[in-house]
This record gives structure tokens, C-alpha cells and sequence, in this order.
């Protein structure tokens, strides 16, 4: 279904970045808003480039992550539908500090810097919730830094599994089955390491019963055994 101005404005009230919008001002909001299309790995906009303005993601899910110069990756975020992108650039002046691609096909609402700009003087509210949601992606940002600096490839995968099975593990027969991200490279990418540790650990976690494999899902036969491992395998 084609986007329309009344679709883009009731997209844009899901948002927690827009709630509290009266339907006046999400309407002017919604008339500026561009949908953009994109393929699952598509590039919206890469580290260094000048800021031009913030997204919301409307269906679909973006990474967010750093590159080093040999190619290697940091995942920093995944977001989905709700979530913005972009908007402490828009605020600083500056270029876009990390890349952002789409997980999968996705669309994403582009909001210009001048009109999210002048949005935030006429409502201050807007601001004060951009601090808020900048304030939460710092702390997880140091989040990020302490898992890498003072954690091991095995910590931070057992880590990730059990954030995994808490948010979105589904049950069965007293186990819980959790997605693997699309491959061992993007898994890798989430946790700070290379392909061949991620191998490696899921295969031992693997042989010692603690998960069991099969394709891109892991069962885990018993999750208070696997949480009990994060207190061993820092």
C-alpha cells in the first residue's frame, strides 16, 4: 500500500521520539517526511558523510555500525520499526558519526535537518526526548566498551545468546529456541570478534550441552545453566 500523508502521520505517533505531538503537528511533520526504499544491505548512509537529517524506521531493520579500515565491523545497534536514527548530528553540525544499512528490506521516513531543527524550536518536548534517547545509546555505547575490553569472545557470545532467549526465545519442551543472525560474519560483527572465534565458541558451547545447534537456530536445553555461565566466563 502506497504511503499517504494520513499513514505517514499515523506512523510517526508510534514513534516514541514524536509522541505527545498534537494530529496538527504530526501532520506538518508527516508532509515533509520522504519515505526511501531499501534491500536488505543497502547502504542509508556511511561514517564521515555530511549530515543531512534523521530517519525513523517504518518496517524493516538497520544495523548501525563502525568499520575499520581493513573492513572488519562493530555492530553497535539493530533497531526496528519506531526507532530513529541520526538525530544527534542533526543537533551537533556534524557528520554522521557511524554507517547505517538496512538488516533486511526496509523503509525508512527521512526527516531534513532543517525541518527537524525547526520542529525541535517550536517543541521543545522533541528535544528533551532526543536527549533522553542519545542519553540511553551512550550508556549502551559504554555498555559496548566494557563487553570489549573486559570480556571474552566466549562471554560476550553466551551473553548475547541469553539476551537473545530473554527478548524474543520462544519455548519448547522446556527449551528455548533462539534465531542466530543471518550468518557467523554478522554474528561476529555484533560481538566484536572475527568469524572463526564465533565458530569456535558455538562449537564448544555445543559439545559441553549447554546449546545445540541446528542451521542459524539454538536450542537451549536449560537457560539457567547458560545465564550461570556469564558469572564464569568473563
Amino acid at each position: 500500500m502506497p504511503d499517504t500523508k494520513d499513514n505517514l502521520a499515523e506512523t510517526l505517533s508510534k514513534v516514541p521520539l514524536f509522541s505527545g505531538l498534537t494530529e496538527s503537528e504530526l501532520s506538518f511533520l508527516a508532509q515533509r517526511a520522504v519515505p526511501r526504499h531499501y534491500t536488505a544491505g543497502q547502504i542509508v548512509f556511511s561514517e564521515g558523510e555530511p549530515c543531512t537529517g534523521m530517519y525513523v524506521v517504518e518496517s524493516g531493520h538497520i544495523r548501525i555500525f563502525k568499520s575499520s579500515a581493513s573492513g572488519r565491523e562493530q555492530v553497535l545497534s539493530v533497531d526496528g520499526p519506531g526507532s530513529s536514527v541520526a538525530e544527534l548530528p542533526v543537533f551537533d553540525g556534524g557528520n554522521y558519526p557511524a554507517s547505517v544499512a538496512a538488516a533486511e528490506d526496509a523503509t525508512l521516513l527521512f526527516v531534513s535537518k532543517q525541518d527537524f531543527q525547526a520542529l525541535c524550536l517550536t517543541h521543545p518536548q522533541v528535544a528533551l526526548k532526543v536527549l533522553r534517547i542519545v542519553g540511553a545509546r551512550l550508556r549502551r555505547l559504554v555498555g559496548i566498551i566494557e563487553e570489549l575490553s573486559f570480556t571474552t569472545v566466549r562471554h560476550r557470545l553466551v551473553s548475547l545468546l541469553v539476551r537473545l532467549a530473554q527478548k524474543e526465545g520462544s519455548g519448547v519442551a522446556g527449551s528455548t529456541e533462539v534465531a542466530l543472525p543471518v550468518s557467523n560474519q554478522e554474528l561476529a560483527a555484533q560481538i566484536g570478534t572475527v568469524r572463526e572465534l564465533v565458530s569456535r565458541n558455538l562449537s564448544r558451547l555445543q559439545a559441553e550441552g549447554l546449546i545445540q545447534m541446528d542451521g542459524r537456530s539454538v536450542v537451549i536445553p536449560n537457560l539457567k545453566a547458560l545465564e550461570a555461565e556469564l558469572e564464569s566466563a568473563g
